[in-house]
C-alpha cells in the first residue's frame, strides 16, 4: 500500500468560539494534488492553517512523511514543517528583483545552488531571463507565479494555496490552475489547494473533497464527483442540474419525465420507490430528429453553444445544451433526447 504524504486524522478545529471543522480525516499521496472545495464559512481556510502549524487542534492528528506535526497537545513549529504556502494576496516584496524574491526563502543555500535553483523556477514558470525584472513590471498571473515559486523553492514536502486564483479574472484562473498544476507536478510537489470555484478545483486538482459546514461530503476525482455525487449537495455544487421525480420500476430502470431510463447497474432502490433523478444539461441534447417535444422557454449564449431552459409536457424545466448555429426562439417546439449512461438518483 502506497504511503500517505499528508494524513489528517479525526480533526476538530474551533475558529472565534466556534466549531467549524468536526471528525475531519483524510490523506494525500505523494505527489497528488488535492482540493478542499465548497462553500465560504465551511471550514477550508481554517484547516489550511491547522495544516500550516498556525490553528491549535481540539482533537485529532495531522502527520506529513511520517512526521507527527499536530495534535491538541503538541504542534511542530510552521517554520519546521517543511510546508509552503500560497495566499490570495500575492505579497511579493515590490523593491527586489524576481530572482531575489524566489530566493527568499533559500537562506543558507551555497550561491551556486541558490542560483540554479532560482532559474530553474523561472524555467519552469515560464519566466526565464526574467531574473531582474521588478514585480509591477508583471502582469497579475505573471506575479502568482512568482509567488508559487517563492514557495516552491525550498523544495517543501507540502505546498498549501489558499484561494491564490480569486483576484484574477475567471479566463485567467481557469488558465492559471492548469498552469500550476503542471508545475507542481513537474517539480513532483505534494499539494493542497482551497476554492470555492468548481472549475478551478477540476483543473488542478487529482481528487477533490467536497465540504459543507466542516465536514467532507465526498472526496473523489473530479470526473466522479460530476457524474456520480454522493449527494444532492455534492450533485448541486460541482455543477448545473435540475432534480425530477421519478419512479424505480426494476433494478437498473426508472420512469420518468422523460420515459423508461435504464441504468448501467442496480440503482439500489426496491421497485416502486419514489425518488428522484438528477439531469444536467449535457444530459438533455438538442435532437431535431427525436420524437420527443419540449418548449423552449429561456436560452444563454456561452459562444460555442447555448444554454436553453426547456419545459417537458408535464411541466419540468431542464437545462440543454445546443450548437449556438441552432438559435430557435423563445416559446417554439424542439426536439430533446437523454444521452446518458449513468442515472443519478437520490431518495425523494
Amino acid at each position: 500500500m502506497e504511503t500517505a504524504a499528508l494524513m489528517i486524522r479525526k480533526l476538530r478545529l474551533c475558529y472565534q468560539d466556534t466549531r467549524i471543522v468536526d471528525d475531519f480525516s483524510l490523506s494525500l499521496k505523494p505527489q497528488e494534488l488535492g482540493c478542499l472545495l465548497g462553500p465560504s464559512g465551511c471550514g477550508k481556510s481554517t484547516l489550511l492553517r491547522a495544516i500550516a502549524g498556525f490553528q491549535e487542534l481540539l482533537d485529532g492528528e495531522i502527520w506529513l512523511d511520517n512526521q507527527l506535526l499536530s495534535t491538541p497537545h503538541q504542534r511542530v513549529l510552521p517554520e519546521h514543517r517543511g510546508v509552503g504556502m500560497v495566499f490570495q494576496d500575492i505579497a511579493l516584496f515590490p523593491h527586489i528583483t524576481l530572482a531575489e524574491n524566489i530566493a527568499f526563502g533559500l537562506t543558507g543555500w551555497p550561491e551556486s545552488q541558490r542560483n540554479q535553483r532560482v532559474n530553474e523556477l523561472l524555467e519552469l514558470i515560464g519566466l526565464s531571463g526574467l531574473n531582474q525584472r521588478y514585480p509591477h513590471e508583471l502582469s497579475g498571473g505573471q506575479q502568482q507565479r512568482v509567488a508559487l515559486a517563492r514557495a516552491m523553492a525550498p523544495k517543501p514536502k507540502l505546498l498549501l494555496l489558499d484561494e491564490p486564483f480569486s483576484g484574477l479574472d475567471t479566463e485567467l484562473r481557469g488558465r492559471l490552475a492548469s498552469e500550476v498544476r503542471t508545475i507542481l507536478k513537474s517539480d513532483g510537489i505534494c499539494s493542497l489547494l482551497v476554492t470555492h470555484d468548481q472549475r478551478e478545483a477540476f483543473d488542478f486538482a487529482d481528487r477533490i473533497a467536497v465540504m459543507h459546514q466542516g465536514h467532507i461530503c465526498q472526496f473523489d476525482t473530479p470526473f466522479n464527483l460530476y457524474h456520480e455525487p454522493s449527494s444532492p449537495f455534492v450533485a448541486h455544487f460541482v455543477g448545473p442540474g435540475e432534480m425530477v421525480e421519478a419512479r424505480v420500476e426494476g433494478a437498473r430502470s426508472v420512469s420518468s419525465p422523460l420515459g423508461l431510463l435504464t441504468n448501467d447497474k442496480d440503482l439500489g432502490f426496491a421497485p416502486g420507490s419514489e425518488v428522484q433523478l438528477f439531469l444536467r444539461p449535457d444530459d438533455l441534447i438538442h435532437d431535431d430528429d427525436s420524437d420527443y417535444t419540449a418548449t423552449l422557454v429561456g436560452k444563454h449564449f456561452r459562444g460555442a453553444h447555448h444554454l436553453y431552459e426547456v419545459r417537458l409536457d408535464h411541466g419540468v424545466v431542464l437545462g440543454c445544451f445546443a450548437p449556438s448555429h441552432h438559435d430557435h426562439a423563445i416559446g417554439e417546439k424542439i426536439g430533446v433526447s437523454l444521452d446518458i449512461e449513468h442515472l443519478v438518483v437520490f431518495p425523494k
